[in-house]
């Protein structure tokens, strides 16, 4: 061994970045006892569950049961009726007459959703007119808007004031941003205020709910009634009466689009406005998740607002998430106003 060794421990110099770190700057350490945050698991449930598309397989499956259904139902009534005549005339032709008048309702009630979807079809074309116009600055196609507008609302009492006033004018705005905002302002606020109201009532419901309902499923199933309901009633406050089938196709058009923007999530940050922060961690599992359903209700209203409407909403009138969820569930959080 050479004389330039020596015995004793051997120090090593630590880089400053590779030294160990301090007991002030240690990561916390994982509890696993704590649940996770709450998440909103019934309005992720119903929003997979509406926004997602039947295979063209299954399409062709329920179109071929109903047709199949009609005609055994139809050959059915058919042999009933006649078979009724050859026994007793006057019953036969009683239980014809019946079968008739049924036939009557399901034909008008068809012609209803058929009106349903053509007013739906009608709105949306405002919608996109309404874009383009806004984009291309078109002072005429702005014109030809608003007296589209003004006939889809012409027989409806809430928005008469407001059709006078647009009436009235409309003839001293010479650009096609001011006419729009205009339109907007006089036939869509009281408009956008009720459908508002619609939102801020069924995220209270969800929220309630799912807080107070400790049965399985219960609060999937209040969320998708109390989410179609809302749907339903925006659908009818922007474009005048909805029917069943018509409904589905909104909350379909509104589930697939938070899909698909990822919307169907809601962290702390929502929820600051009435717990403050880190707060919802700290409430019972359930309670929470009444939060959590209830913000994602109103998003789910707002994005059925966007969708409804006839003309995009302006930077002015566009509402407030934070403010429909802070109005709707402040006064469940205790100490809450």
């Amino acid at each position: 061994m050479s004389t330039s060794d020596r015995r004793g421990p051997v120090l090593i110099d630590l880089d400053e970045e590779s030294a160990a770190p301090r007991p002030d700057e240690a990561p916390p350490i994982p509890d696993d006892d704590v649940a996770p945050p709450p998440r909103g698991q019934a309005m992720a449930t119903v929003a997979a569950l509406t926004a997602r598309r039947p295979s063209r397989l299954s399409r062709w499956f329920w179109r071929l049961l109903a047709a199949l259904v009609t005609t055994l139902l139809s050959l059915g009534a058919w042999n009933l009726a006649t078979s009724l005549i050859q026994r007793n005339e006057i019953l036969g032709w009683g239980v014809t007459a019946l079968i008739a008048l049924f036939v009557l309702v399901v034909l008008l009630i068809a012609i209803k959703e058929v009106a349903v979807f053509y007013r739906l079809a009608r709105v949306d074309r405002l919608h996109r007119d309404a874009t383009r116009v806004l984009a291309e600055a078109d002072l005429k196609g702005a014109r030809d808007l608003t007296a589209r507008l003004h006939d889809l609302y012409s027989g409806r009492e809430d928005t008469r004031w407001g059709r006078e006033r647009l009436k009235e004018r409309q003839d001293e705005i010479f650009d096609a941003e001011g006419l729009i905002h205009l339109s907007e302002d006089a036939l869509l606020a009281p408009l956008d205020a009720a459908a508002r109201r619609e939102v801020e009532a069924a995220a209270r419901q969800v929220a309630t709910v799912t807080a107070l309902v400790p049965l399985a499923l219960a609060d999937v199933v209040a969320a998708f009634s109390a989410n179609l309901r809302m749907i339903r009633r925006i659908g009818e406050i922007y474009g005048g009466r909805s029917g069943t089938l018509g409904s589905m196709r909104l909350a379909r058009a509104v589930m697939s689009h938070l899909v698909a923007t990822g919307a169907v999530a809601v962290g702390d940050d929502m929820l600051e406005p009435i717990l403050g922060s880190g707060l919802l961690g700290k409430l019972s599992r359930r309670f929470g998740e009444g939060l959590v359903n209830g913000a994602l209700t109103a998003r789910v209203g707002v994005a059925a607002m966007e969708v409804c409407r006839p003309l995009p909403f302006s930077r002015k009138a566009r509402p407030s998430v934070r403010a429909i969820i802070r109005t709707s569930l402040s006064g469940l959080v205790p100490g809450q106003k």
